[in-house]
């Protein structure tokens, strides 16, 4: 949410629109980014005439397939209701990031009552590009993961990405680059043949050299909603590989990476067809110029920061 709040607002702000985050009598709309505690604040705006827009993500799911701590399921499914509130009782347009996103909602809560529109996320093409700085090895391959978090109840996709690492490395000298929170516990657990580099959570600024400086980028994410680090890599030129579950076959066609099919319930947490996809990921290995250039176009086409603000504006300032 915060990735997309910085790049949204500074779509407006080069459009000259203001933008605030109080409600005021001033305001032409209220753009909801997923949920917000303050429901009287937004129906009081309501009541002024000032529209509301509901943007959402996806649902919290994980908590109900394995143990991700008290602390975790509790605030889960707490988001889930107040989402859910919000998007029956305030919002008069709700914007979901993805098709599969809409479809989620529709199938666990049924239609919203009123119209919905599906966005995907915008990176800006001039700060996320394949020109610039980077590190990137000539003597290995590198496999990138950037998430937020891949702590605790979050972690099967480092476990899968490692094995992907160690699939490849029969064949490639490989490493894996994990960007983001991963707990203690994870990393003592995760014994693997191929060197595995923790950075923690780095600052923004950081990613599209990061993002550079590597190789493939593998979604770790289940059922991933619309991920932001995806759109990044691509408009950085690198290619992504991952499995087929939730939004990532509408973010990279086959020219900017390989997506291939789970081969079990994603649902459930079942292990994936590593095997399937670490054969699909040796030919991005061995084509990185063309598979970078495509990336690029992929983002260029379809993921510019122009192009999604134009998109919410629409809606936003509809009368």
């Amino acid at each position: 949410m915060a990735s997309f709040r910085l790049k949204f607002e500074q779509g407006l702000k080069a459009r000259g629109i203001g933008v605030t985050n109080e409600l005021s009598d001033s305001s032409d709309a209220v753009l909801v980014i997923a949920g917000t505690r303050f429901l009287p604040d937004l129906w009081r705006a309501r009541r002024r005439g000032i529209r509301v827009v509901q943007r959402l993500d996806g649902i919290n799911w994980v908590q109900r397939v394995r143990w991700t701590g008290a602390r975790y399921h509790l605030r889960a499914e707490y988001g889930n209701v107040m989402l859910s509130l919000i998007r029956s009782q305030f919002a008069d347009h709700v914007i979901y990031q993805s098709r599969f996103i809409r479809h989620w909602w529709q199938d666990w809560y049924g239609m919203a009552r009123v119209p919905a529109t599906v966005i995907i996320n915008g990176v800006d093409l001039q700060a996320y590009t394949p020109e610039g700085p980077h590190e990137r090895p000539i003597d290995r391959f590198r496999l990138l993961l950037l998430e937020g978090s891949l702590a605790r109840g979050l972690n099967s996709g480092l476990f899968h990405a490692v094995s992907l690492a160690e699939k490849l490395s029969e064949k490639y000298p490989m490493e894996v680059m994990v960007a983001g929170n991963v707990d203690e516990a994870t990393r003592q657990k995760l014994q693997s043949k191929v060197p595995v580099k923790f950075l923690g959570v780095i600052p923004r600024g950081q990613i599209p050299a990061l993002a550079r400086s590597s190789h493939l980028m593998y979604c770790a994410e289940v059922n991933p909603p619309c991920p932001n680090s995806v759109i990044e890599a691509l408009a950085c030129g690198l290619p992504v590989v991952g499995f087929d579950s939730g939004s990532l076959k509408e973010l990279v066609t086959q020219e900017a990476g390989r997506v291939v099919p789970y081969g079990g319930d994603p649902w459930k947490l079942e292990t994936p067809d590593v095997s399937a996809l670490a054969l699909s990921a040796a030919d991005v290995l061995m084509n990185q110029e063309q598979f970078r250039a495509a990336a690029r176009k992929r983002a260029e086409s379809a993921f510019g920061l122009e192009q999604m603000t134009d998109a919410y504006l629409k809606i936003l300032l509809e009368n």
